[in-house]
């Protein structure tokens, strides 16, 4: 009887050395470590959100609806579709200036 409340009381003392369980601990901090968004989530870009009145691509006002975002020179970009952004990124710098930043 002795063996077993000592036995569970080393086991009581390990668990809380140890934070409890792998759940319950917080991440460690690592800068690479991705961060995987739920699919099922919708993400609804504002004008607020973003440094450009136009799409770059097709010039469509961001106002009409953001689709999409990109980070360019410390800036943030709003596109009308994934298409449009797509397109960006292969040649941003000939884009750019059909933004018209804010």
């Amino acid at each position: 009887m002795k063996n077993l409340i000592t036995l569970s009381l080393i086991a009581s003392i390990g668990l809380a050395a140890c934070g409890g369980t792998q759940q319950e601990q917080a991440p460690a901090s690592d800068a690479s470590m991705t961060v995987q968004q739920d699919s099922t989530a919708t993400v609804a870009y504002t004008v607020e959100m973003v440094d450009n009145k136009k799409d770059p691509t097709c010039g469509m006002p961001v106002t009409a609806g953001i689709s999409d975002t990109a980070h360019y020179e410390n800036k943030v970009l709003g596109f009308c579709s994934p298409e449009c952004k797509n397109e960006f990124t292969k040649n941003p710098k000939a884009s750019l200036a059909a933004a018209e930043m804010k």
